[in-house]
């Protein structure tokens, strides 16, 4: 078996699985936010049981819109807040966590070989730790509450096997981004997709991170990197010593839906144009595009080392005249981090707006919306119509690095062309 179905079989009592079968797998943490966590509750309260099945592994964390913006907001705040309180559940509030998917692993709620799900598409990205853990719908969260398990159906898996060195600024993000334009949308729906290859595990855990955090975006279930002792460095500061680390690897002869080789010597920066996603083009095939709003940010690249390249970029220059550039941390962590480390203040001096740490404008939220006709390049994960605010706005996705170098210039810019 795979890694995938290797942590299937365990979680569902069973001694092998094979993909297409479906499986009542135990649930190891379930996590929901501020835009999904209401619904949940509604859901879970009409199911007629009174308390979670285990308040320990659900998590509640408050960062798509905040600080609340409208009163209907801070009323749903208010609604989680007590729920948590009545539940005995850990709630993250504002000024607590930050964005969902990069406080979930730094406080120690996600280890190899563990099934997490959780009410937001991109929980995906704790593959990169060894996990298991997809996307769920708000009211498959609230039978999580009740049942601690949910049904699944054992994925076909995609092997990604990848090897080479980048080149300077060149990140993997750009690698996730090539790999969307190959496969499509849909080229990977319902499937896991593995990451595997020397580059993979050369890459550190935040580099990982944005590889999963990004498989949903082709399509895919789950995407997963086996664990070795980057990601044991990573969590041991966070989780218990006596904690059972599960060191599952895929079999040698484990069976693949196809192996996809690739490799990243060659690989230019990459740029998601509007408005899809694998509308993938090397950033020396895009073209003349100015740009009026820069975003460094969101739960695929807001990490410290995204702030610490865009920093290398941006030191001692000045993002251009009518360039707004928004620099949002993914936490509280990593914002203090930078703090300490001088990033905020190149950012400030650069000209930019350091935000606290929220999803921001990925979602279209209360920070950082388009108007009809602009154009954002952004480090998040989705460029769809109206994401970012207008229908009748165009957002580019591209890596920290690409994103600083076109705040400097006003347009679309090979990072590697800029003066460090």
């Amino acid at each position: 078996m795979n890694i995938t179905e290797k942590i299937l079989a365990k979680a569902s009592g069973r001694s092998t699985v094979q993909a297409g079968e479906i499986v009542d797998a135990n649930v190891n943490v379930v996590m929901v936010h501020d835009l999904t966590g209401p619904l949940a509750i509604e859901a879970f309260k009409k199911i007629g049981i009174n308390k979670v099945w285990d308040s320990k592994k659900v998590v509640i964390i408050l960062d798509h819109q905040i600080p609340a913006e409208s009163v209907k907001m801070a009323e749903l705040h208010k609604m989680l807040r007590k729920f948590a309180k009545e539940q005995n559940i850990r709630l993250y509030d504002v000024g607590e966590g930050g964005i969902c998917h990069q406080v979930m692993p730094e406080k120690g709620y996600v280890e190899p070989g563990m099934v997490i799900v959780g009410a937001d598409s991109h929980t995906c990205t704790y593959g990169a730790f060894g996990a298991f853990a997809t996307g769920i719908g708000s009211t498959e969260a609230a039978a999580v509450f009740a049942t601690g398990k949910i049904w699944l159906k054992v994925p076909e898996t995609i092997k990604f096997n990848v090897e080479g060195q980048f080149q300077r600024y060149v990140t993997p993000k750009d690698l996730i981004l090539y790999i969307i334009g190959k496969v499509g949308v849909d080229g990977a729906t319902y499937k896991s997709t593995e990451f595997t290859g020397s580059t993979v595990r050369n890459m550190s855990i935040a580099g990982r991170m944005t590889l999963c955090n990004m498989a949903v975006e082709m399509g895919a279930k789950n995407g997963i990197v086996e664990p070795d002792e980057t990601t044991i460095k990573f969590l041991s500061s966070r989780i218990a010593k006596t904690s059972d680390y599960r060191w599952l690897k895929s079999d040698v002869n484990s069976k693949y839906e196809k192996t996809i080789e690739i490799n990243v010597d060659d690989l230019e920066p990459q740029v998601a144009c509007p408005s899809s996603v694998d509308n993938v083009k090397s950033i020396s095939k895009v073209g003349n595009v100015e740009i009026n709003q820069a975003f460094i940010g969101s739960c695929t690249n807001g990490r410290i080392e995204d702030l610490r390249i865009a920093a290398q970029i941006l030191k001692g220059k000045k993002v251009k005249q009518g360039v707004r550039t928004l620099v949002i941390p993914a936490s509280q962590e990593v914002y203090a981090q930078a703090i300490k480390e001088g990033l905020i203040e190149v950012f400030t001096d650069a000209g930019a707006l350091v935000c606290g740490a929220t999803c921001g404008p990925c979602l279209g939220g209360h920070i950082g919306l388009l108007a009809s006709g602009e154009v954002c390049v952004s480090t998040s994960n989705r460029n769809f119509i109206g994401r970012m605010g207008s229908p009748e706005a165009n957002v580019y996705l591209a890596s920290p690095a690409t994103v600083a170098a076109s705040a400097l210039k006003g347009s679309l810019t090979d990072p590697r062309e800029v003066e460090a």
